[in-house]
């Protein structure tokens, strides 16, 4: 019987090198590789309603110092790695969410947006191939407006990437980007994200909605307070006839890092310890309820439900499903 275990493996690539290399001539395919992803999206049905998610695509950087602000920096990469991220690197996906309800068509976040980087900015590609036209999008609604989630409302050439659609916005997020008090306090990448605000907004501030918590912004989909992230950071309850998911929005950044570790604070929380609460408050409830999430930056399709482990919580993907 042959054993499988780590001295058959290296004996047997021992072997292999000592073979004839014309025994590994590789096979020549007639097509050269194709050199690109298939497009991603993913399609499923939640009561009569029909959600998309589409991805933007991911960014892979270096992990910066702070990336983690209460834990040291190697206990932070340490943590990427058992996750399996490039050493030294973290990955971030961007994942909108197009809500088809019947009477409208709802686009939760745009994504980067154009001219960012080849490895983002691809929600008008996906969004193509899974059949959409931006020009079809009713309502685009944002959960807050950091870049990630507001660029793309605007084309490569400074257009409006949705035409007819109505923008709306979180009133309490669009006054606190909106107030040049905190714009000249902002240091660092803060006041480039104050700069890029204003480089969406002010040629169209005067035709966006300021929605609150608590409010039906669409059919069937409400708005939740799960400030902490930023000001007016919120998530979303979409609901038909009997069933519901929570989009999640930005409660948890990465993952494999925040959703395991719910205390640890992220660069990009504007008020940490808020951000830190609201991740307890958010996933208890989404695990007693067994809830479905979709998470903007959980990895693609991004669809998963919260699980308790101790005083953390672990992501459980749901299985894909060829049909709907």
């Amino acid at each position: 019987m042959f054993a499988l275990n780590r001295r058959s493996i290296l004996s047997g690539a021992a072997a292999a090198a000592l073979m004839p290399v014309a025994a590994f001539t590789p096979a020549r395919a007639v097509a050269p590789p194709a050199g690109k992803q298939a497009p991603s999206f993913y399609r499923y049905k939640l009561g009569t309603n029909e959600i998309t998610v589409i991805h933007d695509g991911a960014r892979t950087f270096p992990m910066p110092d702070i990336f983690v602000k209460n834990v040291s920096k190697d206990e932070a990469l340490a943590a990427a790695e058992s996750a399996y991220m490039p050493k030294g690197m973290v990955t971030v996906p961007f994942n909108p969410t197009v809500i088809n309800t019947g009477s409208k068509l709802v686009l939760i976040d745009s994504g980067y947006g154009p001219n960012v980087s080849p490895t983002v900015g691809l929600l008008p590609f996906n969004m193509a191939a899974a059949g959409i036209d931006p020009k079809q999008i009713d309502i685009v609604i944002l959960s807050h407006l950091h870049p990630d989630h507001i660029n793309g409302i605007r084309a490569a050439d400074g257009s409006a990437a949705f035409p007819q659609a109505e923008i709306q916005v979180p009133a309490l997020d669009w006054a606190f980007w909106a107030d040049e008090g905190n714009m000249s306090r902002a240091q660092g990448f803060m006041a480039d994200y104050f700069k890029n605000f204003h480089r969406v907004f002010d040629p169209i501030k005067d035709k966006v909605t300021k929605y609150e918590w608590g409010q039906e912004v669409a059919p069937g989909v409400t708005a939740l307070d799960t400030r902490g992230h930023t000001p007016g950071h919120t998530s979303f309850a979409v609901a038909s006839g009997s069933s519901k998911v929570l989009i999640q929005s930005d409660v948890t950044n990465i993952p494999e890092l925040f959703l395991r570790h719910p205390d640890w604070q992220v660069m990009f929380d504007i008020d940490p310890q808020q951000a830190a609460a609201t991740r307890h408050k958010f996933y208890d409830m989404a695990a007693a309820e067994k809830a479905t999430i979709i998470g903007f930056h959980f990895p693609f399709p991004s669809i998963g439900h919260v699980e308790k482990d101790g005083n953390n919580y672990r992501l459980m993907p749901v299985a894909w499903n060829g049909t709907l």
